[in-house]
């Protein structure tokens, strides 16, 4: 069927939103995406919803989060309907939206994960069955929520040859960890089957463009490092890079998650701009390298999706301190801005068939499970 899926992401750059057509399993073709970017007001909006929904114990109304969930719900209906201009289809011929929401605080430490934004009110504007809240079945089961995207990521690369990793560089970082499939199996593989027949495996490395994004923002009023020029320019700071290491999390196995605001710019405060760039771009790139060693085996490739795959900075340091080579996911024609938005509509799908999203080694669920609930116009 057709499918759209939409995320903003945690570093508030804007909405993607992402039409494919998918069986839920093997068959996956991407055919249109747009990103919308937040406005600074928007981004000032998101960003005090966040701040205040990390000072709760639980999720509760409060009126600064009902507005922003309002404003997050419109923006992407906006999109929605941009979206299917764009690609000329009609919103009867779409079988289903996977609306992610924003996500203001993840906290499966606490057994819950809180992302914004109304799907009933998605399925009444738009006119076709939305899914939403991806997260907090598994979260209510003993998982962490995420990260979800294994699952597309899975069929995506079926038919490579493994063991493979593919490396999200977002606000936060993920990994996921493809093995190599036997001989006699086909490689049109279902998700299920890489689970189940060789240790489909993933969890969140650790932050990726997120300090880095706060860290310019605050010294040279930048959205981000463009080019890694900025990093490039500096020295890593070897003993902050080290004391930053030292944290629980890289040693912890996985399946394991972060909220993007379990780290920060503390640390690198008092360095230059530049040397402070440089060393949080250092710090993203050795926690990908520690990431590697929860792996279940070395992976051959390194396929690299997200916003931080077009910093050529980050991407060096990645391979000095991996000692493999990250691929851009766009050579092999995969787009690496739309994946994410693309993997909820695919999640969208598996939903309506009541087929699973997250699995024991991707966010620690005890058995196979599905997830997400189904809002219908």
């Amino acid at each position: 069927m057709l499918a759209i899926g939409l995320m903003s992401g945690t570093s508030l750059d804007g909405i993607d939103a992402a039409l494919i057509e998918t069986d839920g399993v093997a068959e996956v073709r991407a055919i249109a995406f747009r990103g919308e970017a937040w406005s600074d007001a928007a981004r000032a909006e998101l960003a005090e919803a966040t701040r205040m929904a990390l000072t709760f114990e639980r999720p509760r109304a409060s009126p600064p989060i009902v507005v922003a969930g309002e404003l997050v719900t419109r923006a992407h209906v906006f999109a929605v309907h941009k979206l299917l201009a764009d690609a000329g289809v009609r919103a009867e011929d779409v079988g289903v939206i996977g609306f992610h929401g924003q996500t203001i605080a993840h906290r499966p430490d606490r057994g819950w994960t809180w992302q914004i934004g109304d799907g009933a009110a998605m399925a009444r504007a738009t006119g076709i069955a939305t899914v939403s809240d991806f997260r907090s079945a598994d979260v209510a089961a003993g998982g962490h929520g995420a990260p979800l995207l294994p699952v597309y990521h899975a069929a995506l690369a079926g038919a490579l040859d493994g063991p493979i990793a593919v490396l999200n560089l977002g606000g936060v970082a993920n990994i996921t960890f493809i093995p190599a499939q036997p001989d006699h199996l086909s490689h049109e593989m279902s998700p299920e089957t890489l689970d189940t027949t060789g240790g489909l495996v993933a969890f969140d490395t650790g932050p990726a463009n997120g300090l880095i994004d706060s860290w310019v923002e605050q010294e040279i009023g930048a959205r981000y490092d463009a080019g890694g020029a900025l990093a490039a320019s500096g020295r890593v700071d070897e003993a902050v890079l080290t004391a930053m290491l030292d944290h629980p999390f890289f040693d912890a196995p996985a399946p394991k998650s972060l909220d993007r605001n379990d780290f920060t710019i503390q640390p690198a405060r008092g360095l230059s701009s530049a040397d402070g760039a440089a060393t949080l771009t250092a710090f993203t790139a050795a926690s990908v390298a520690e990431a590697l060693k929860h792996l279940p085996a070395r992976p051959k490739r390194l396929l690299v999706a997200g916003g931080g795959r077009l910093n050529p900075t980050l991407l060096g340091m990645i391979g000095a301190w991996t000692g493999l080579v990250p691929e851009p996911t766009d050579t092999l024609g995969w787009n690496g801005d739309a994946l994410e938005a693309e993997g909820f509509a695919y999640m969208a799908v598996r939903t309506l068939k009541g087929l699973p999203i997250s699995f024991p080694g991707t966010t620690g669920v005890p058995r196979a499970m599905a997830g997400g609930v189904v809002d219908r116009p």
